[in-house]
């Protein structure tokens, strides 16, 4: 209860279009009784004057009774076109307004604030439990508000008629409103969560197949893959059916209960009328008003097993909405430096309050204008010290200071500015390569893209294409080859000019020939700047580079790659990192 209360809070800035869609809604089910009620008693009453003679048929007032029978006809059309198309406005308001509301949260939290949760289910968060979020207002929160008044209206406008058929009117639509609706949120609730969940498993199981599809064909993995999704999209149906079954039980309740009220109302009536007491006019008031009462009842029930499922849902969203970030932004930034230098003392990191330290001691300086080239096994902290570098994640002791000032003091953003980082995975997002270059400088020139393109040596192979820069990339760069991708991002780099570059593996998996290309790209890149190179190949450090080596999070040496190779001290050790056949 208390997260649908929370999303009733964040509904509050559509309150207008909410009250509005609700208003109309009323005036369609009041519409729709005083229709079928007047009519009912009108052709009753219009037949009875016709039978009593000319004396009564001129007597009988046909005029206002159709007038109203018009208007009632009229304001129900009108009132429920209306009050779909403020209903859908209110809904795709409310729905812009949680996906902006999630996504806020999840940018904070990203990358490693989501590092334990799979690609597909943050979508499923975003996209599948916020739509299903959709369904509270319209077919839960305004049926039930209408239907509680409607209830109240219709009961008291057939006491009119006959006091105790509007007291058993209302008892019959309490029945129908309340206990079956509670009937079916009970049954609901179990297989309405099981739904949320199993859904979130099998899109997360299809998202990774899709991504991983060329891993798993390589490796021989794609039948236990499609068994397991098949394993799982049989579950969900099988819980679909089990909630269909729901839905369709707590129909016939409410089918039931409508006939019941009509088969009540004859039992009260029939005395009545024989006794005078009531009119075949006003019998027929009592019956048709009673069978248009039902309508706003009837969607309760079918549509009240859905609460479960929506609770789930609300959960799943607001439990990701809460999590702490990883990082505690300060509410300024202090005036940038003059000189970037980057100084690491006794820094001591770990992702959990209970776990292992990554970084344990560690101590490094990078001058401003230098090349440094860090070289460490998987694990070792490498890709730790670059998420600290970003702000990505917050290290608990020690100090580290970017221009001589402590890196924990300035904003995320501020501190993203001035790094640029390339990886031996490029992102790249199906659009045009254009789309893809502004990304890095969304103001830059089309001359200033094909700078950077000559710069990453990939203007030859754009001018080359029949759309040139309008080039679609495809899917995750699908059209392009690992160098082209590469060089994308080297062309982003040029754009962005920022006075710290982090090349992280930037030669992996690519060709010899590639691989040169690339290498000539980076030479005019990190020209200028300041260089931190991730690599394990000795390969890629020239003799004028400073190496450090990480292990067990901490740097165990480090020094002027040029005179370490002339003096060969430290070449078989790291030798036999490259190759991982001694531990450090």
């Amino acid at each position: 209860m208390r997260d649908l209360i929370r999303l009733l809070r964040l509904y509050t800035p559509y309150w207008r279009w909410m009250s509005a869609g609700i208003a109309l809604g009323l005036v369609t089910v009041l519409a729709n009784f005083g229709l079928l009620a007047l009519a009912g008693w009108f052709l009753t009453a219009a037949a009875a004057a016709g039978l009593g003679g000319i004396a009564a048929q001129n007597a009988f007032n046909f005029f206002t009774p159709a007038a109203f029978v018009r208007l009632f006809a009229t304001l129900r059309v009108l009132g429920r076109y209306a009050a779909r198309i403020v209903d859908h406005e209110a809904t795709f308001r409310q729905i812009a307004g949680l996906r902006v509301f999630l996504f806020a949260r999840l940018v904070p939290l990203a990358p490693l604030g989501l590092g334990g949760d799979r690609g597909g289910d943050v979508l499923s968060r975003l996209v599948t439990d916020i739509d299903r979020l959709s369904d509270f207002y319209p077919r839960l929160l305004a049926p039930a508000l209408v239907a509680a008044i409607a209830a109240i209206v219709m009961a008291l406008v057939i006491a009119t008629v006959a006091p105790i058929a509007g007291l058993g009117l209302f008892a019959a639509l309490l029945a129908a409103g309340i206990a079956v609706p509670l009937l079916g949120l009970r049954a609901g609730a179990a297989p309405g969560k099981a739904i949320v969940t199993q859904e979130a498993a099998l899109r997360a199981e299809i998202v990774d197949m899709v991504q991983g599809m060329a891993d798993l064909l390589t490796h021989g993995a794609g039948p236990p893959t499609t068994t397991r999704i098949a394993a799982a999209d049989a579950a969900l149906i099988g819980q679909q059916r089990r909630m269909r079954s729901i839905t369709a039980l707590s129909a016939a309740l409410s089918g039931f209960l409508a006939n019941a009220a009509l088969a009540m109302m004859l039992m009260i009536a029939v005395p009545l009328l024989r006794l005078g007491r009531m009119s075949g006019a006003d019998m027929a008031f009592l019956v048709f008003g009673t069978w248009a009462a039902f309508e706003a009842v009837a969607p309760l029930g079918p549509a009240f097993h859905l609460l479960g499922q929506i609770r789930a849902s609300a959960r799943r969203v607001f439990e990701t909405a809460d999590r702490a970030p990883p990082v505690i932004e300060p509410a300024v930034s202090p005036h940038r430096p003059r000189r970037l230098d980057l100084a690491l003392h006794d820094l001591r990191l770990r992702y959990t309050p209970t776990g292992p330290w990554v970084l344990d001691g560690l101590n490094l300086t990078i001058r401003e204008g230098e090349r440094l080239v860090l070289i460490g096994r998987s694990g070792s902290g490498k890709t730790t010290l670059t998420h600290l570098l970003l702000r990505f994640v917050e290290y608990q002791e020690g100090s580290a200071r970017l221009g001589g000032i402590e890196l924990r003091s300035i904003r995320g953003d501020d501190v993203r500015s001035l790094f640029t980082v390339i990886s031996q995975r490029t992102f790249l997002f199906h659009g045009t390569l254009k789309d893809n270059l502004l990304l890095a400088r969304p103001d830059a020139t089309e001359a200033a893209l094909w700078r950077a393109l000559e710069v990453a040596q990939l203007a030859a192979f754009v001018r080359a294409q029949p759309e040139g820069l309008e080039t679609l990339v495809g899917e995750g760069g699908a059209r392009l080859s690992g160098g082209e991708a590469r060089r994308v991002a080297l062309a982003r780099a040029v754009l962005r000019d920022t006075p710290w570059l982090i090349l992280d593996e930037p030669m992996e998996g690519l060709d010899p020939l590639t691989e040169a290309l690339v290498q000539t790209a980076l030479d005019a890149v990190t020209r200028g700047r300041t260089v931190l190179t991730i690599t394990h190949r000795l390969t890629a450090i020239q003799d004028h580079d400073q190496i450090a080596v990480i292990a067990a999070g901490r740097i165990i040496e480090s020094g002027d790659f040029g005179v370490v190779r002339r003096q060969g001290i430290h070449v078989p050790r790291l030798l036999a990192l490259q190759s991982g056949l001694t531990r450090l």
